[in-house]
């Protein structure tokens, strides 16, 4: 399969739709709407949470069961305080960097719908250079443009708003996919993209697969938590996105070296059932599709552990995704990279056989 027959001009809408869409932690059902429409063709029924996580499910009676997973939210920020002059405090819903605030605009999400601010920060001309003070969450504030606490409020913004960053999505010298919240909704995306290629080519699955866009991840794995111990999957292939370490600032012999465009990568954890791994490098090296290596020590961070550790164990891997500049509003990814994530998780599918436990014993 061919770079542009994965990602056709059909698929490329919906990720630009689906990226450009919020979805911030705790509030991902719009996002996962998006998705649902999308995969609706592709795969036999649907079930949903409590909580928002989705799952799309390819031969629900089967009962072995494969789930193939990326999470939906996206970090944002929580209106935590406003003072008598109107200028909006915050804390973090997830892993939001204060040190890009400061100059961005902002959509606080009310019941009335978007009002827009910025991040205010003082001009040049009036800080102290030999005291220089940077961004940190208990200087970075919001202006609305109201005149005071009264007004903020009749606009609709309480605290307890929602807030994210409205950048959009953008392509970069013909191959590089730059948004906010490319993690992880290039997840979402890849996953989908497996059943619609499923779907296309007429490939019949033996066993159940449920392809689960989990909720909450960037607050603790917690999505991945509830649907793992609802569905009871004999094996979860996890995608998330990674660290491009090629860039100024990041060390190579803390972070390992993974380059975009490069090839997807793969994971070695604890978590990572080897057995499991092996069937995806097998499945890279037959398919002649490149790939990279990761080690992580206690955690991979990712909807691994949460599948990994839960109903006894599950046999669980991790297929990343390469990125630039996580969590900021300009993450960057590859586009071959995209398309070989999608063409290494099907191509590890067609070389599971229902039954396999994945044991190190058998």
């Amino acid at each position: 399969m061919k770079t542009d027959q994965i990602l056709d001009s059909k698929a490329l809408e919906f990720f630009e739709a689906y990226l450009n869409n919020a979805s911030p932690t705790g509030h991902e059902w719009e996002g996962q709407k998006l998705w649902m429409s999308y995969l609706k063709p592709y795969v036999d029924t649907f079930i949903t949470d409590t909580y928002g996580t989705a799952v799309g499910v390819i031969n629900p009676d089967a009962p072995y069961k494969v789930v193939i997973e990326g999470h939906s939210d996206e970090i944002s920020w929580y209106v935590n305080y406003i003072t008598d002059n109107g200028l909006i405090y915050v804390i973090r819903n997830g892993g939001s960097d204060h040190q890009i605030a400061p100059s961005k605009w902002v959509n606080i999400h009310t019941e009335n719908g978007i009002v827009k601010g910025v991040f205010g920060w003082p001009a040049i001309h009036t800080r102290d250079r030999a005291k220089e003070e940077p961004p940190k969450l208990e200087n970075i504030f919001i202006d609305i443009g109201a005149k005071d606490k009264e007004e903020v409020e009749k606009m609709g913004v309480h605290v307890g708003c929602v807030i994210t960053y409205p950048d959009s999505f953008q392509v970069l010298n013909g191959d590089k996919f730059v948004c906010r919240a490319i993690d992880n909704r290039a997840g979402g995306f890849m996953i989908a993209q497996v059943a619609r290629l499923l779907h296309e080519n007429k490939k019949k699955l033996p066993f159940g697969l449920y392809v689960t866009n989990s909720v909450q991840e960037e607050i603790g794995l917690r999505g991945a938590e509830m649907i793992t111990n609802r569905l009871k999957p004999n094996a979860a292939i996890i995608t998330d996105v990674c660290h491009d370490t090629t860039t100024p600032m990041i060390e190579k012999k803390k972070e390992g070296h993974i380059e975009i465009g490069k090839g997807p990568v793969v994971s070695y954890a604890p978590a990572v059932q080897h057995k499991l791994r092996d069937r995806i490098l097998k499945a890279a090296k037959e398919s002649e599709i490149p790939f990279q290596r990761l080690a992580a020590s206690r955690m991979t961070g990712t909807d691994t552990d949460a599948f990994a550790y839960s109903n006894g164990g599950v046999a669980s891997a991790l297929i990343s995704l390469p990125l630039r500049y996580m969590h900021t509003t300009v993450e960057m990814v590859h586009k071959e990279d995209v398309a070989n994530v999608i063409r290494l998780i099907y191509e590890t599918l067609l070389r599971i056989e229902p039954g396999e436990s994945f044991s190190y014993f058998d």
